[in-house]
């Protein structure tokens, strides 16, 4: 045998005696650190982030991500374990097809709660997966009356819906604006077709009259055929049921065809969006906002210096709600020690909680409480609170 080997093989013995008899090495699971051995619970938060509605699902997205932010920071404990919130944030791209995947990517994910979605074309689909999982969804956004419609008891939502809208708008419309002549279009989305028709019902009901009833697409850009049908029924205001990406061209080539009608819209319209895209042919529009003006929001103006601060950028809209949507569910859990949604879903219900937006509680079916709507008009670039035309009051209720 050759003596360099054998030399070779001491010298290993050696190296392998001297490392057995070093200090034990600590087992890997017994010093990890407290973080590791936290409870992750994982709150899905389903929005548009790609295509024309990204500016709000992106917004939306960040009232989430600071509310569990926020919650870390206060080291909760449920059930006696550190737990610790872990947003997921899909892209439902505002289609009901693919919220349904981002649902379904949910379920297998294991979530503990769903924050969204932001609209109810994409919501109601989605809400059937999450109903048959067991898994509370809270809206921040979603209006239309058939999202708690459903029957589903882990459903709910923090702000007005469309039928409250559409009322408080055609009212406004008929009793304040003295429009009679009204022309009324919509995007058929689940939201835009929805706020339509109970705006023309409730103008009709408060004695007004629907002179032209069109139709467009949640992608178009052009809308000239429509409004030239409309302007020769001589309108005195068009209504819009649809988002800010397409009323923004829609009011700039009707004022190119010289219709001079009262532009309105709902909260699809109701941003600085809107205000860019439509220059100075938006001045004078009407809009809504399913929930309480910024400046009558208890916690508006914390809220938004901590998301500037966070996110370097503007509050678009539904920030301030989705927020509160977070919040509610992590109290839900804190009350009920768990967060299992079969063991906190209940205590979601119970909710009696001061937030950003205002006072939150439930009713059985879902819906907030006392929803308010909130009527603006645009002036010099920007969404003012109304009352009257006459009285330039600075916030209406």
């Amino acid at each position: 045998m050759n003596p360099y080997r054998l030399s070779a093989i001491a010298a290993a013995a050696l190296t392998l005696a001297a490392c057995n008899n070093a200090e034990p090495q600590q087992d890997a699971s017994a010093s990890a650190p407290a973080a590791a051995q936290e409870h992750v619970v994982k709150i899905g938060s389903a929005n548009p982030l790609t295509g024309p509605f990204a500016h709000w699902g992106r917004d939306a997205d960040n009232g989430v991500q600071l509310a569990a932010e926020e919650a870390n920071a206060e080291k909760l404990t449920l059930d006696g374990k550190p737990v610790r919130f872990e947003v997921i944030s899909e892209d439902d791209q505002a289609d009901p097809k693919v919220a349904t995947q981002v649902a379904q990517r949910f379920v297998d994910a294991g979530v503990a709660a769903v924050i969204g979605h932001l609209t109810s074309g994409a919501a109601i689909p989605a809400s059937r997966l999450y109903n048959d999982a067991g898994i509370t969804m809270i809206a921040g956004s979603v209006t239309s009356p058939k999202f708690t419609e459903q029957g589903y008891n882990n459903t709910f939502r923090i702000i007005a819906n469309d039928l409250q809208q559409g009322q408080a708008l055609a009212k406004y419309a008929v009793t304040e604006l003295k429009s009679k002549r009204i022309a009324v279009i919509d995007d058929r989305t689940t939201y835009g077709q929805g706020l339509a028709d109970d705006f023309a019902k409730a103008t009709e009901a408060a004695g007004g009259t629907i002179v032209k009833r069109e139709y467009t697409t949640n992608s178009a850009t052009d809308f000239m055929a429509i409004l030239t049908s409309i302007k020769g029924e001589k309108p005195e205001l068009i209504f819009y049921g649809g988002m800010d990406a397409q009323a923004g061209p829609l009011v700039k080539q009707m004022r190119k065809l010289g219709i001079t009608a009262v532009f309105m819209g709902a909260d699809g319209v109701n941003t600085a969006e809107f205000a860019k895209l439509a220059g100075k042919d938006g001045e004078g529009a009407y809009a809504s906002s399913a929930g309480a003006s910024k400046e009558l929001m208890p916690g508006y103006t914390a809220f938004n210096t901590k998301y500037k601060a966070r996110f370097n950028g503007e509050i678009q809209a539904y920030a301030p709600y989705t927020y509160d949507a977070t919040r509610v569910v992590i109290d839900a859990m804190k009350r009920a020690n768990s967060a299992d949604p079969k063991k906190y879903l209940a205590e979601v219900g119970k909710t009696s909680l001061q937030g950003v937006t205002g006072p939150i509680a439930f009713e059985s079916n879902g819906d907030i409480k006392n929803g308010t709507v909130t009527l603006y008009r645009l002036e010099s670039g920007k969404w003012a609170g109304v009352a009257k035309p006459a009285s330039d009051a600075s916030t209406a209720q």
